[in-house]
């Protein structure tokens, strides 16, 4: 496994990090969880295999599951001699009928931080990122931004970052402490960033990890016609433009170019989405979705995630730019 180091942390990353959002349970139509059944031994056992094939970090957030991926994150680690690295986030909380709301208040955030170390059992977080800033939000960042420096300050989180803020958002907030760590949507549907945030990142030595390489499974290549039909209704999938006509019958198409092309080098499309996000260097790791550990097999069976020139050009033919859509 390759490690990079993460901006100016003192973290030095696998490039593949533990996405803990699906082992949370089951989303609703908004994208956001429900209590539903989740098969927490497969969760556990999903993240110790991931351990054991050399990741060192797992992202959540306690939206996932409404805090139960945090409290399985913090049963897998319990005791732990030389655990991995565990980030999460703040900014959306939930209500007794389990509404999720966007909420970045100074006094939101300091309940969020003492309820995600208790569910996680620990004493300080690793990284501590905001989540995401809804438009009449956008007053209170800067607040916010104070609130987890003084975070910082206490011991309580030992690095920050935030989540989904474009390059205006990321100057507002420098001037009131360096902005440490950015998370990303980023994949071959999805280059928003790589105009402008990328670089801005790289001059300000921000770390970047990418989450949703494989587009929400899309580019992972399990996702045909038959499955889409089969699909619950409620699948948040259901209502992202990526999933639906007319992009469907495009991605499909451009889906099964990037199968063919991991036929003949002997891998599969997944593995292919999540080493094109990692061919630079500026990224410093993606975030991977595993539910078993099975899935952890699948994509460490090789742990080659670099691609050469002629790979990258041959991905590149397949025609990826012509719409994108975020997840």
């Amino acid at each position: 496994m390759e490690f990079r180091r993460l901006g100016e942390t003192v973290m030095n990353l696998s490039i593949i990090g533990f996405g803990a959002w699906a082992i949370g349970g089951k989303r609703n139509a908004t994208g956001w969880w429900e209590l539903g059944p989740a098969d927490d031994a497969l969760s556990l056992a999903a993240i110790h295999r991931a351990i054991d094939r050399g990741v060192n970090w797992i992202d959540t957030a306690p939206g996932y599951g409404l805090g139960h991926s945090e409290e399985i994150i913090g049963k897998s680690i319990r005791g732990m001699h030389d655990r991995p690295y565990v980030f999460t986030k703040c900014g959306y909380v939930w209500s007794d009928d389990r509404v999720v709301t966007n909420n970045i208040s100074t006094a939101s955030i300091g309940k969020e931080v003492d309820d995600s170390l208790r569910r996680l059992g620990l004493d300080s977080i690793d990284l501590y990122q905001i989540h995401g800033v809804s438009p009449e939000n956008d007053h209170l960042i800067d607040q916010a931004w104070e609130a987890l420096f003084r975070l910082k300050e206490q011991g309580k989180v030992v690095h920050i970052g935030v989540s989904n803020f474009n390059v205006a958002r990321l100057q507002r907030i420098q001037s009131i402490a360096a902005v440490e760590t950015l998370q990303a949507s980023y994949s071959l549907l999805d280059r928003s960033i790589e105009d402008e945030t990328l670089p801005y990142c790289q001059r300000r030595n921000i770390g970047t990890i990418a989450y949703s390489p494989m587009q929400t499974g899309l580019l992972s290549g399990s996702i045909t016609r038959t499955r889409m039909d089969a699909m619950a209704s409620d699948d948040a999938r259901r209502f992202n433009p990526n999933f639906k006509e007319p992009l469907l019958t495009v991605n499909l198409g451009r889906v099964e170019r990037l199968r063919h092309l991991a036929t003949e080098w002997n891998t599969d499309p997944g593995h292919i989405a999540v080493a094109w996000t990692l061919r630079s260097t500026l990224v410093t790791g993606a975030i991977v979705g595993f539910k078993s550990p099975a899935q952890v097999d699948e994509m460490m069976a090789d742990e080659y995630f670099e691609l050469s020139d002629a790979q990258l050009d041959a991905i590149e033919a397949i025609g990826w730019t012509d719409f994108v859509e975020r997840s």
